[in-house]
Protein backbone atom coordinates (compact mmCIF):
# COMPACT_ATOMS: atom_id res chain seq x y z
CA UNK A 1 0.00 0.00 0.00
CA UNK A 2 1.52 3.36 -0.76
CA UNK A 3 1.35 6.26 1.43
CA UNK A 4 -1.50 8.26 -0.85
CA UNK A 5 -3.42 4.96 -0.82
CA UNK A 6 -2.47 4.34 3.05
CA UNK A 7 -3.86 8.12 3.59
CA UNK A 8 -6.99 7.70 1.39
CA UNK A 9 -7.96 4.58 3.18
CA UNK A 10 -8.51 6.55 6.18
CA UNK A 11 -11.55 8.34 4.61
CA UNK A 12 -14.81 6.61 5.56
CA UNK A 13 -15.99 8.38 2.19
CA UNK A 14 -20.02 8.44 3.36
CA UNK A 15 -21.58 10.88 5.92
CA UNK A 16 -22.46 8.15 7.92
CA UNK A 17 -19.60 8.57 10.47
CA UNK A 18 -16.28 6.86 11.19
CA UNK A 19 -14.88 3.68 9.38
CA UNK A 20 -13.95 0.35 11.75
CA UNK A 21 -10.28 1.21 10.69
CA UNK A 22 -10.56 4.84 12.32
CA UNK A 23 -12.39 3.64 15.51
CA UNK A 24 -9.27 1.54 16.06
CA UNK A 25 -7.26 4.36 15.33
CA UNK A 26 -8.90 6.75 17.74
CA UNK A 27 -9.06 3.70 20.46
CA UNK A 28 -5.24 3.69 20.06
CA UNK A 29 -4.81 7.56 19.84
CA UNK A 30 -7.23 7.53 23.57
CA UNK A 31 -5.00 5.09 25.02
CA UNK A 32 -1.75 6.72 24.62
CA UNK A 33 -3.27 10.09 25.59
CA UNK A 34 -4.89 8.16 28.87
CA UNK A 35 -1.90 6.43 29.76
CA UNK A 36 2.05 6.93 29.37
CA UNK A 37 2.48 3.19 30.14
CA UNK A 38 0.54 2.33 26.76
CA UNK A 39 2.56 1.94 23.62
CA UNK A 40 2.48 0.64 20.22
CA UNK A 41 4.56 -1.60 18.40
CA UNK A 42 4.79 -3.98 15.57
CA UNK A 43 6.00 -4.25 11.97
CA UNK A 44 5.39 -0.56 9.90
CA UNK A 45 3.41 0.52 12.33
CA UNK A 46 4.94 4.09 12.69
CA UNK A 47 6.36 5.43 9.48
CA UNK A 48 4.46 3.44 7.14
CA UNK A 49 1.29 4.33 9.40
CA UNK A 50 0.52 0.34 9.80
CA UNK A 51 0.36 -1.80 6.71
CA UNK A 52 -3.81 -1.40 7.00
CA UNK A 53 -3.55 1.91 7.93
CA UNK A 54 -4.86 2.05 11.19
CA UNK A 55 -2.09 3.31 13.12
CA UNK A 56 -1.07 6.28 10.46
CA UNK A 57 -0.27 9.50 12.26
CA UNK A 58 0.16 7.94 15.94
CA UNK A 59 4.00 8.00 15.38
CA UNK A 60 4.05 11.62 14.17
CA UNK A 61 1.41 12.94 17.36
CA UNK A 62 3.25 10.46 20.12
CA UNK A 63 6.44 10.14 19.03
CA UNK A 64 8.87 6.74 18.84
CA UNK A 65 8.95 5.96 22.52
CA UNK A 66 5.10 5.37 22.21
CA UNK A 67 4.56 4.13 18.43
CA UNK A 68 8.06 1.91 17.75
CA UNK A 69 8.91 -0.09 14.54
CA UNK A 70 9.95 -3.15 14.80
CA UNK A 71 12.14 -5.68 13.13
CA UNK A 72 10.35 -8.60 10.64
CA UNK A 73 10.66 -10.91 14.21
CA UNK A 74 7.18 -12.05 15.27
CA UNK A 75 9.03 -14.21 18.10
CA UNK A 76 10.77 -11.12 19.53
CA UNK A 77 8.70 -8.49 19.07
CA UNK A 78 5.77 -10.40 20.95
CA UNK A 79 8.00 -11.47 24.08
CA UNK A 80 9.27 -8.09 24.39
CA UNK A 81 5.64 -7.13 25.18
CA UNK A 82 5.60 -9.57 27.28
CA UNK A 83 8.67 -8.57 28.87
CA UNK A 84 6.89 -5.10 28.95
CA UNK A 85 3.77 -6.35 30.58
CA UNK A 86 5.58 -8.25 33.33
CA UNK A 87 7.43 -4.67 34.18
CA UNK A 88 4.37 -2.67 34.81
CA UNK A 89 4.00 -1.48 31.05
CA UNK A 90 0.91 -1.70 28.89
CA UNK A 91 2.02 -2.48 25.23
CA UNK A 92 -0.32 -3.01 22.05
CA UNK A 93 1.71 -5.35 20.18
CA UNK A 94 0.41 -5.35 16.79
CA UNK A 95 1.01 -8.61 14.21
CA UNK A 96 0.52 -7.65 10.69
CA UNK A 97 -2.01 -10.58 9.87
CA UNK A 98 -2.80 -13.98 11.93
CA UNK A 99 -0.61 -16.04 9.66
CA UNK A 100 2.28 -14.58 10.91
CA UNK A 101 1.24 -15.01 14.56
CA UNK A 102 2.23 -18.41 14.09
CA UNK A 103 5.85 -17.54 14.18
CA UNK A 104 5.35 -16.24 17.79
CA UNK A 105 2.88 -18.95 19.17
CA UNK A 106 5.86 -20.24 21.38
CA UNK A 107 5.55 -16.21 23.42
CA UNK A 108 2.04 -16.29 22.97
CA UNK A 109 1.27 -20.00 23.90
CA UNK A 110 4.38 -21.00 26.15
CA UNK A 111 4.84 -17.63 28.06
CA UNK A 112 1.68 -14.82 28.16
CA UNK A 113 -1.10 -17.97 28.32
CA UNK A 114 0.88 -19.58 31.02
CA UNK A 115 2.72 -17.60 33.64
CA UNK A 116 -0.28 -15.97 35.56
CA UNK A 117 -0.98 -19.87 36.16
CA UNK A 118 2.85 -21.11 36.51
CA UNK A 119 3.46 -18.01 38.98
CA UNK A 120 0.48 -19.17 41.25
CA UNK A 121 -0.65 -15.72 40.65
CA UNK A 122 2.17 -13.50 41.60
CA UNK A 123 2.51 -12.23 37.76
CA UNK A 124 -0.04 -11.27 35.50
CA UNK A 125 0.83 -10.58 31.51
CA UNK A 126 -1.70 -7.78 30.87
CA UNK A 127 -0.56 -7.54 26.92
CA UNK A 128 -3.22 -6.52 24.03
CA UNK A 129 -1.62 -8.41 20.41
CA UNK A 130 -3.63 -7.13 17.59
CA UNK A 131 -3.93 -8.91 14.46
CA UNK A 132 -5.87 -8.86 11.01
CA UNK A 133 -7.83 -11.84 10.22
CA UNK A 134 -9.49 -12.89 7.10
CA UNK A 135 -9.92 -13.94 3.62
CA UNK A 136 -11.54 -12.07 0.72
CA UNK A 137 -9.35 -9.61 -0.62
CA UNK A 138 -6.63 -11.99 -3.12
CA UNK A 139 -3.95 -12.05 -0.98
CA UNK A 140 -3.24 -15.86 -0.89
CA UNK A 141 -2.53 -18.91 2.03
CA UNK A 142 -0.26 -16.89 3.92
CA UNK A 143 -1.95 -13.77 4.77
CA UNK A 144 -5.66 -15.21 4.60
CA UNK A 145 -6.72 -17.38 7.24
CA UNK A 146 -9.00 -17.43 10.25
CA UNK A 147 -6.87 -18.69 13.16
CA UNK A 148 -9.17 -17.57 16.28
CA UNK A 149 -10.21 -20.72 17.21
CA UNK A 150 -7.03 -22.18 17.18
CA UNK A 151 -6.18 -19.29 20.09
CA UNK A 152 -9.49 -19.54 21.63
CA UNK A 153 -8.46 -23.45 22.38
CA UNK A 154 -5.90 -21.47 24.68
CA UNK A 155 -6.25 -21.55 28.69
CA UNK A 156 -5.03 -17.80 30.11
CA UNK A 157 -6.08 -15.99 27.00
CA UNK A 158 -8.87 -13.76 26.14
CA UNK A 159 -10.03 -13.74 22.53
CA UNK A 160 -12.00 -10.73 20.96
CA UNK A 161 -13.15 -10.46 17.32
CA UNK A 162 -15.53 -7.39 17.21
CA UNK A 163 -17.49 -7.12 14.16
CA UNK A 164 -18.34 -3.50 14.20
CA UNK A 165 -17.57 0.31 14.31
CA UNK A 166 -18.96 1.11 17.67
CA UNK A 167 -16.90 -2.56 19.33
CA UNK A 168 -13.53 -1.92 17.23
CA UNK A 169 -13.97 1.66 19.13
CA UNK A 170 -14.96 0.63 22.23
CA UNK A 171 -13.19 -3.18 23.01
CA UNK A 172 -9.38 -1.90 23.54
CA UNK A 173 -9.56 0.07 27.07
CA UNK A 174 -11.14 -2.84 28.89
CA UNK A 175 -8.13 -5.33 27.30
CA UNK A 176 -5.75 -2.89 28.34
CA UNK A 177 -7.58 -2.73 31.46
CA UNK A 178 -7.51 -6.82 31.80
CA UNK A 179 -4.87 -8.48 34.04
CA UNK A 180 -4.62 -11.32 31.13
CA UNK A 181 -3.05 -11.61 27.91
CA UNK A 182 -6.19 -10.18 24.99
CA UNK A 183 -5.41 -11.09 21.60
CA UNK A 184 -7.97 -8.90 19.48
CA UNK A 185 -8.80 -10.09 15.91
CA UNK A 186 -9.40 -7.21 13.27
CA UNK A 187 -11.23 -8.30 10.02
CA UNK A 188 -9.41 -7.02 7.16
CA UNK A 189 -12.86 -6.89 5.29
CA UNK A 190 -14.06 -4.76 8.19
CA UNK A 191 -11.43 -2.06 7.49
CA UNK A 192 -13.53 0.27 5.15
CA UNK A 193 -16.74 -0.17 6.63
CA UNK A 194 -19.07 1.79 8.72
CA UNK A 195 -22.10 1.13 11.11
CA UNK A 196 -25.06 0.85 9.04
CA UNK A 197 -26.24 -2.39 10.58
CA UNK A 198 -28.19 -3.16 13.90
CA UNK A 199 -26.42 -3.05 17.12
CA UNK A 200 -26.98 -4.92 20.33
CA UNK A 201 -27.70 -3.44 23.88
CA UNK A 202 -24.50 -1.53 24.72
CA UNK A 203 -22.53 -2.09 21.43
CA UNK A 204 -22.83 1.77 20.77
CA UNK A 205 -21.64 2.76 23.89
CA UNK A 206 -17.58 2.27 24.69
CA UNK A 207 -18.42 1.60 28.07
CA UNK A 208 -20.84 -1.01 27.55
CA UNK A 209 -18.64 -3.21 25.31
CA UNK A 210 -17.22 -5.97 27.48
CA UNK A 211 -14.75 -8.56 26.89
CA UNK A 212 -17.09 -11.62 27.27
CA UNK A 213 -20.48 -10.85 26.33
CA UNK A 214 -22.01 -11.50 23.11
CA UNK A 215 -24.82 -9.39 21.32
CA UNK A 216 -28.25 -10.25 19.71
CA UNK A 217 -27.37 -7.87 16.79
CA UNK A 218 -31.06 -8.90 15.33
CA UNK A 219 -33.78 -10.71 16.76
CA UNK A 220 -36.11 -13.25 15.38
CA UNK A 221 -38.25 -16.05 16.34
CA UNK A 222 -37.65 -18.66 13.57
CA UNK A 223 -33.70 -20.19 13.61
CA UNK A 224 -30.28 -18.59 15.62
CA UNK A 225 -27.80 -17.46 13.34
CA UNK A 226 -24.37 -17.39 15.37
CA UNK A 227 -21.03 -15.83 14.41
CA UNK A 228 -18.56 -13.61 14.86
CA UNK A 229 -15.84 -10.71 13.17
CA UNK A 230 -16.38 -10.64 9.46
CA UNK A 231 -19.13 -13.05 8.88
CA UNK A 232 -21.55 -10.50 10.87
CA UNK A 233 -22.39 -8.60 7.61
CA UNK A 234 -22.51 -12.05 5.34
CA UNK A 235 -25.28 -13.32 8.42
CA UNK A 236 -26.97 -10.11 8.52
CA UNK A 237 -27.47 -9.68 4.77
CA UNK A 238 -28.27 -13.80 5.01
CA UNK A 239 -31.32 -12.93 7.51
CA UNK A 240 -32.32 -9.62 5.37
CA UNK A 241 -33.05 -13.01 2.53
CA UNK A 242 -34.85 -15.03 5.15
CA UNK A 243 -37.19 -12.24 5.93
CA UNK A 244 -38.16 -12.31 2.33
CA UNK A 245 -39.63 -15.69 2.61
CA UNK A 246 -41.06 -15.23 5.62
CA UNK A 247 -38.21 -16.51 8.22
CA UNK A 248 -37.34 -15.21 11.23
CA UNK A 249 -33.83 -15.32 11.79
CA UNK A 250 -31.78 -13.99 15.01
CA UNK A 251 -28.11 -13.17 14.67
CA UNK A 252 -25.77 -13.96 17.89
CA UNK A 253 -22.66 -11.84 17.69
CA UNK A 254 -20.05 -13.48 19.58
CA UNK A 255 -17.54 -10.73 19.99
CA UNK A 256 -15.46 -12.77 22.79
CA UNK A 257 -14.57 -15.86 21.41
CA UNK A 258 -12.56 -17.03 24.73
CA UNK A 259 -14.53 -17.18 27.48
CA UNK A 260 -17.34 -17.37 25.55
CA UNK A 261 -20.95 -15.85 26.28
CA UNK A 262 -22.87 -19.24 26.03
CA UNK A 263 -25.83 -17.97 28.31
CA UNK A 264 -26.46 -15.66 24.76
CA UNK A 265 -26.68 -18.55 22.63
CA UNK A 266 -28.30 -20.82 24.61
CA UNK A 267 -31.20 -18.30 25.50
CA UNK A 268 -31.46 -17.22 20.99
CA UNK A 269 -31.66 -21.22 21.06
CA UNK A 270 -34.63 -21.46 23.48
CA UNK A 271 -36.34 -18.98 21.98
CA UNK A 272 -35.45 -20.11 18.52
CA UNK A 273 -35.12 -23.83 18.80
CA UNK A 274 -32.71 -24.01 15.69
CA UNK A 275 -29.00 -23.25 15.05
CA UNK A 276 -26.79 -22.13 12.54
CA UNK A 277 -23.47 -21.29 13.68
CA UNK A 278 -21.01 -19.42 10.82
CA UNK A 279 -17.55 -19.24 11.35
CA UNK A 280 -14.98 -18.69 8.70
CA UNK A 281 -12.34 -21.05 10.57
CA UNK A 282 -12.19 -24.77 8.96
CA UNK A 283 -14.82 -26.72 9.55
CA UNK A 284 -12.46 -29.74 11.44
CA UNK A 285 -12.59 -28.78 14.98
CA UNK A 286 -13.94 -25.54 14.05
CA UNK A 287 -15.26 -22.61 16.81
CA UNK A 288 -18.30 -23.82 14.87
CA UNK A 289 -18.29 -26.99 16.35
CA UNK A 290 -17.51 -25.46 19.92
CA UNK A 291 -20.57 -23.74 19.75
CA UNK A 292 -22.63 -26.60 18.44
CA UNK A 293 -21.42 -29.15 21.00
CA UNK A 294 -22.68 -26.51 23.69
CA UNK A 295 -25.67 -25.79 22.70
CA UNK A 296 -26.33 -30.23 21.71
CA UNK A 297 -24.72 -30.25 25.95
CA UNK A 298 -27.03 -27.83 27.78
CA UNK A 299 -30.35 -27.21 25.19
CA UNK A 300 -30.57 -30.73 23.58
CA UNK A 301 -33.98 -30.84 23.99
CA UNK A 302 -34.84 -27.25 22.88
CA UNK A 303 -33.59 -28.13 19.09
CA UNK A 304 -36.03 -28.94 16.68
CA UNK A 305 -33.94 -30.07 14.52
CA UNK A 306 -29.63 -30.41 14.27
CA UNK A 307 -27.62 -27.87 14.26
CA UNK A 308 -25.93 -26.58 11.02
CA UNK A 309 -22.45 -25.13 10.24
CA UNK A 310 -20.96 -23.13 7.32
CA UNK A 311 -17.39 -22.97 7.28
CA UNK A 312 -14.61 -22.42 5.28
CA UNK A 313 -13.31 -25.31 2.41
CA UNK A 314 -10.80 -27.44 3.88
CA UNK A 315 -8.14 -26.11 1.89
CA UNK A 316 -5.22 -23.38 2.15
CA UNK A 317 -7.17 -19.92 0.23
CA UNK A 318 -6.86 -19.84 -2.97
CA UNK A 319 -5.56 -16.80 -4.93
CA UNK A 320 -7.94 -16.76 -7.97
CA UNK A 321 -10.97 -14.84 -6.73
CA UNK A 322 -13.33 -16.96 -8.31
CA UNK A 323 -12.07 -19.78 -5.96
CA UNK A 324 -11.48 -17.66 -3.11
CA UNK A 325 -15.27 -16.60 -3.05
CA UNK A 326 -16.06 -21.05 -3.52
CA UNK A 327 -14.11 -21.23 -0.45
CA UNK A 328 -15.60 -18.98 2.22
CA UNK A 329 -19.06 -19.05 3.76
CA UNK A 330 -21.23 -17.03 1.42
CA UNK A 331 -25.15 -15.19 1.95
CA UNK A 332 -26.00 -18.44 -0.33
CA UNK A 333 -24.53 -20.83 2.19
CA UNK A 334 -26.21 -19.47 5.11
CA UNK A 335 -29.31 -18.98 3.86
CA UNK A 336 -29.60 -22.69 2.81
CA UNK A 337 -28.21 -23.96 5.94
CA UNK A 338 -31.23 -22.21 7.83
CA UNK A 339 -33.62 -23.16 5.67
CA UNK A 340 -32.61 -26.83 6.05
CA UNK A 341 -32.97 -26.20 10.25
CA UNK A 342 -36.68 -24.61 9.57
CA UNK A 343 -37.62 -27.01 6.58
Amino acid sequence: MSTGTAAAATTSGTDRGPTYREALREALREALHADERVFLMGEDVGRYGGCFAVSLGLLEEFGPDRVRDTPLSESAFVGAGIGAALGGLRPIVEIMTVNFSLLALDQILNNAATLSHMSGGQFSVPLVVRMTTGAGRQLAAQHSHSLEGWYAHIPGLRIVAPATVADARGVLAPALACPDPVLLFEHAGLYGTTDDAPDGPGADDPAGVALDGAAVRRPGTDVSLVTYGGMLPTTLAAAERLAEDGTSAEVVDLRSLRPLDEETVLASVRRTHRLVVVDEGWRSGSLAAEVAARVAEHAFYDLDAPPERVCSAEVPVPYAAHLERAALPSVDGVVAAARRTVG
